[in-house]
C-alpha cells in the first residue's frame, strides 16, 4: 500500500498557475497509476487527470485539457500537476490517489488525504 500527501495548493488570481505535489511513501510507487481528484464546495468529488506508472501515459479531464499537465519523478516518488490559465471554477480542494489500474471514478477509493486547497479569485 502507499500513502499520498498532496501540497502546493494556495490562492492565485485568475490566469494564475501553480504546481500540485503528491509525495508518496512505499517501495513500490512506480507500479501506481497515480490520479488527481478535486472537490468543489457543495459538488461532488471529480477525476482531474492521471498518469501510468512509468509515466509514458497520462489522461485528463475535458475541463483542465490543455491547461493542467500531470508528470512524475518516480526517483522522488512524488507526481506533480501543474495548472496553467487558472479559472475560478478550478477552486476545489485537489486530492491524489494511486490505484493499479486507471480508475476515474472517486468512489472506487474508500481513503483520502487531507488534500490540497487551490483557490482562484476572480
Amino acid at each position: 500500500q502507499v500513502q499520498l500527501v498532496e501540497s502546493g495548493g494556495g490562492l492565485v488570481q485568475a490566469g494564475g498557475s501553480l504546481r500540485l505535489s503528491c509525495a508518496a511513501s512505499g517501495r513500490t510507487f512506480s507500479n501506481y497509476v497515480i490520479h488527481w481528484f478535486r472537490q468543489a464546495p457543495g459538488k461532488e468529488r471529480e477525476f482531474v487527470a492521471a498518469i501510468t506508472g512509468g509515466g509514458g501515459t497520462t489522461f485528463y479531464a475535458d475541463s483542465v485539457k490543455g491547461r493542467f499537465t500531470i508528470s512524475r519523478d518516480n526517483a522522488k516518488n512524488t507526481v506533480y500537476l501543474q495548472m496553467h490559465s487558472l479559472k475560478p471554477e478550478d477552486t476545489a480542494v485537489y486530492y491524489c490517489a494511486a490505484n493499479y489500474l486507471l480508475d476515474r471514478r472517486p468512489s472506487t477509493y474508500s481513503s483520502w488525504g487531507q488534500g490540497t486547497q487551490v483557490t482562484v479569485s476572480s
